[in-house]
């Protein structure tokens, strides 16, 4: 587990944090990054680009009143086979493609 202090950059930390995330941590390790709140759109945006990257965002939580930790594990993208999902009934998929 690694920690990074993002806050520096303010609101300018996602091209810094994708490459510390490429670099600094191992397949299936796990790093913590601070960042400071500029605006509260960058909790949700950091979140989406982590998802984005393929890797997985454990845990979001407000640090203090000023700054917002990410926790995030290196993981594999994982994808999702036709094996894995679990079969539906006629009925379900019906009610699914109504929903669309």
């Amino acid at each position: 587990m690694k920690r990074f202090d993002l806050r520096h950059l303010h609101n300018d930390f996602y091209a810094r944090m994708g490459e510390l995330i490429n670099t600094e941590l191992a397949q299936g390790e796990v790093g913590i990054f601070l960042f400071e709140i500029d605006d509260f759109s960058n909790v949700a945006k950091s979140a989406e680009f982590i998802c984005n990257m393929g890797y997985e965002v454990m845990n979001s939580v407000r640090f203090n009143h000023r700054d917002w930790t990410l926790v995030v594990r290196k993981s594999p993208p994982k994808l999702e086979s036709t094996l894995q999902k679990e079969p539906q009934s006629p009925t379900q998929e019906s009610a699914k493609a109504g929903d669309e």
